[in-house]
């Protein structure tokens, strides 16, 4: 008997096109011979079985990765353009294991018909939370995003603590984790010009946001492109209680009128962004970097600065010149009145295992302080 479900997916996969049903007996080998043709499999299985055999292939691939060897010594931009296309096909052919989910009733809470499966009713509504209900109360979802998905949920519901902050900030699934303090840090301790009013564009979790009015800011309108973050910064804005003083909307980077302090933290490398967790962190043709600061003078309110935290990983790793972000600062009828920097302190840095270690060991993160040109 067929039964018709809908697809999910909160980060923007497309439904498979062909899809074969499997359980326990289904091989490592074989689910790799399924994923390879692109052929996705709907697991009726034990639960446990499922995430076994999900490492399995994660094991695999990480493998057949390591394994491919390179006739030429490759420099830091074709090492880290390799690491993404493997790990675009790692988790492109993981994504195609895929489990049932079941709903008691419209908008119900959501089942997963497996053995020994754990109680997933309020992750899913966690994180799907903008998908449309199933008409037939079925949906089909995939595992690795499922088990990142309850991953997700414990981060949200513990928090992340935020030394600059003395508080904990509640991510949603989709936005970036602040855990790296250092640029939290520079917007703590920078000068600040105004206590009156400041807009944060593309602000995420809302933890900068948070961080100026924690510093005595009256006013903090925060923007963002994704209704995921809106919602996520007003929820951490009225855990922290500070509603009356920051807000997050729904805007394409800047909002209507003109600050005396326009902040903004881009994702730090160039590089497409398939998902909405990509673009966190990778920012295509560094877009969101040049609008930001081609918009900024006429959202800058006399004497006003703009703030604009960012790594030079990229530059480091030959992916933007530092000549072009300084080009791109003096076409925007932009100057520079002073840069702060900070050197990393996540175990990545120290990793000397790290294929890219050499970048990132020299990695500096800077909050640069511009103003219109008079």
């Amino acid at each position: 008997m067929r039964t018709s479900a809908s697809w999910w997916s909160a980060n923007a996969r497309s439904a498979p096109k062909d899809l074969v049903v499997v359980d326990d007996r289904l091989t490592a080998d074989a689910a790799m011979r399924y994923a390879a043709r692109g052929t996705a499999m709907l697991w009726l299985g034990d639960f446990h079985n499922a995430k076994q055999l999900l490492a399995a292939i994660d094991r695999r691939l990480a493998k057949a990765g390591t394994g491919k060897a390179s006739r030429k010594p490759l420099t830091d931009a074709e090492k880290f353009y390799a690491i993404r296309q493997s790990r675009a096909q790692r988790s492109r052919m993981m994504s195609l294991l895929l489990v049932p989910l079941n709903f008691d009733s419209p908008g119900g809470t959501a089942t997963l018909p497996l053995s020994r499966a754990p109680l997933v009713g309020s992750a899913v509504a966690f994180g799907y939370a903008q998908q449309a209900q199933p008409a037939t109360g079925h949906a089909v979802v995939s595992l690795q995003e499922l088990t990142g998905m309850l991953g997700a949920y414990q981060w949200f519901l513990n928090g992340v603590d935020v030394p600059a902050l003395g508080a904990k900030i509640h991510p949603h699934y989709g936005t970036f984790l602040p855990t790296r303090h250092e640029y939290v840090d520079l917007v703590a301790k920078a000068p600040l010009n105004t206590h009156q009013l400041a807009f944060d564009i593309g602000t995420g979790t809302g933890v900068l946001a948070a961080v100026l009015v924690a510093r005595g800011m009256k006013n903090v309108l925060g923007t963002d492109i994704h209704q995921r973050a809106v919602d996520c910064a007003n929820d951490n804005f009225a855990r922290l209680g500070l509603q009356d003083a920051a807000r997050a909307e729904l805007t394409s980077m800047f909002p209507a009128g003109k600050a005396p302090l326009v902040i903004c933290n881009p994702p730090w490398l160039p590089g497409s962004a398939p998902s909405s967790l990509d673009a966190a962190v990778y920012d295509p043709g560094s877009k969101m970097l040049l609008q930001f600061l081609r918009g900024l003078p006429e959202h800058l309110t006399e004497d006003g600065e703009g703030w604009l935290i960012i790594s030079d990983l990229a530059e480091l790793l030959g992916l933007r010149t530092r000549e072009l972000l300084l080009e791109a600062i003096d076409h925007a009828g932009l100057e520079i009145i002073d840069r702060l920097d900070t050197s990393p302190t996540h175990a990545r840095a120290k990793d000397h295992s790290d294929v890219l270690h050499a970048a990132r060991s020299r990695e500096v993160t800077s909050l640069w302080r511009l103003q219109a040109k008079r």
